[in-house]
């Protein structure tokens, strides 16, 4: 019988240590999530059923000491040249069970550490200030991105055109103390699940210049610092979103990430990241429909034999397995793309932010589109919740729409591929 694992994946890209903890993550979440994920829709409030499999995948099992360097009591891949295709590979297997947990891992371990952690730019005191809070503990551990905000939906990630003009949330610099206002909206792992925020700020309100543009990082237990309830959504009930407010928050000055220009430069890396680190949450959950299709059209049947031995059904299944495949193959060359700068130029470039997205648009909408066929074979069956198929449905819908969802990603795309100059 064909599994997940006859899809292609470069493995030469692979080094052991990736496959000894991707075979750890396929097993932990084959006993831990998937035989409650059902559960999760009705528990996006609490989370009562969600956190202890958060507990052993971030705090048992170690994820969220992933970036930092060894000697802080890090796994060690912010330093490395591995990091991400390593967390590309555990990211798809925690989404095959549920990609709202690849989302929040992702986001509370690696996108909001890879400005200070990862080489060429690792900030090492505040490595040293925020290690404690992931490494010396077996609890789990989130970090936020808080970036965007009620009044401007995805201007922030379009940076090259807004350059951070529409930012709202305010840093001003009181002595040696740097003083925040301002509301934040949707961030993965708010609703009082993170203790640690990446908020994104301006030094000058209105302003284009990059060296206006901040990212201080905030401890979620400081004073003004206030968070919302979460919402209920559509899909993605394993991640938490809500508001967070900052009335007169005060930290160090050395709490940015690094300073003028520089911020602004190293989270268009970030933008890279996550629109790569998107396509394992795309291609994981995939991977399960494809798991799901399989069992179905061979157990059904149709006229007297399986389904999938019947060619209209055949050509569809085809193409859902073409897709998977393309989708794991880019997905794995765009991460081995962000761990050899040398080769293919920094995650902050114009280029790497435009293929990322263009990458990251293909898989949703191919996922998307591939996951409305698969309902289609199976009828009634896939809308019903026993299936599984509908819950990865729901939740690629919202993976498709942040980063600022397909629009945002074809016009970084024509920026940089047809050299446009008015988009």
């Amino acid at each position: 019988m064909r599994t997940i694992d006859d899809f292609t994946r470069p493995i030469e890209y692979l080094s052991p240590f990736d496959r000894y903890l991707g075979d750890i993550v396929r097993t932990l979440v084959e006993k831990e999530v998937m035989p409650i994920r059902r559960g999760f829709d009705e528990d996006w409030e609490e989370h009562n059923t969600i956190e202890p499999a958060y507990r052993k995948i971030l705090g048992e099992m170690g994820m969220q000491r992933f970036f930092f360097p060894l000697d802080l009591g890090g796994l060690g891949l912010g330093p490395s040249d591995s990091g991400a295709v390593c967390g590309y590979h555990a990211l798809e297997e925690v989404s095959r069970a549920d990609s709202a947990m690849g989302v929040a891992v992702a986001v509370g371990v690696a996108w909001v550490l890879i400005i200070i952690a990862k080489e060429p730019h690792v900030n090492r005191r505040l490595c040293e200030e925020f290690a404690p809070m992931f490494c010396d503990t077996t609890e789990p551990f989130f970090a936020v991105n808080a970036m965007t905000e009620p009044q401007g939906g995805s201007d922030i990630e379009n940076m090259d055109v807004i350059k951070g003009s529409t930012i709202q949330t305010t840093a001003v610099l009181e002595g040696d103390e740097w003083v925040i206002n301002g509301h934040k909206l949707w961030p993965t792992n708010s609703g009082g699940v993170a203790g640690l925020f990446g908020v994104v700020c301006t030094t000058n309100p209105g302003s284009t210049d990059p060296n206006d543009f901040a990212f201080i990082f905030v401890p979620a237990d400081l004073p003004g610092v206030t968070q919302g309830k979460p919402y209920q959504k559509a899909g993605m009930a394993a991640d938490k979103n809500s508001d967070i407010w900052f009335e007169n928050v005060r930290v160090p000055e050395w709490y940015r990430a690094h300073g003028p220009g520089e911020d602004f430069k190293y989270f268009k890396e970030m933008v890279s990241w996550g629109n790569v680190l998107s396509i394992a949450f795309v291609g994981g959950a995939m991977m399960n429909v494809f798991e799901l299709l399989r069992d179905f059209c061979s157990e059904k049947t149709y006229r007297g034999k399986p389904l999938k031995e019947n060619d209209d059904v055949a050509g569809v299944l085809a193409d859902i397995a073409t897709d998977i495949d393309i989708i794991r193959i880019v997905g794995y060359q765009a991460a081995r793309m962000l761990d050899r700068p040398n080769l293919y130029g920094p995650g902050w470039s114009d280029e790497m932010v435009a293929k990322a997205r263009a990458y990251k648009y293909f898989a949703c909408d191919r996922a998307v589109e591939d996951l409305g066929r698969a309902l289609n074979i199976m009828g009634p069956h896939g809308s019903d919740r026993i299936q599984d198929v509908e819950k990865h449905w729901r939740d690629l819908k919202i993976v498709q729409l942040w980063l600022g969802g397909k629009q945002l990603a074809q016009m970084e795309t024509a920026r940089w591929f047809y050299e446009c100059e008015t988009l």
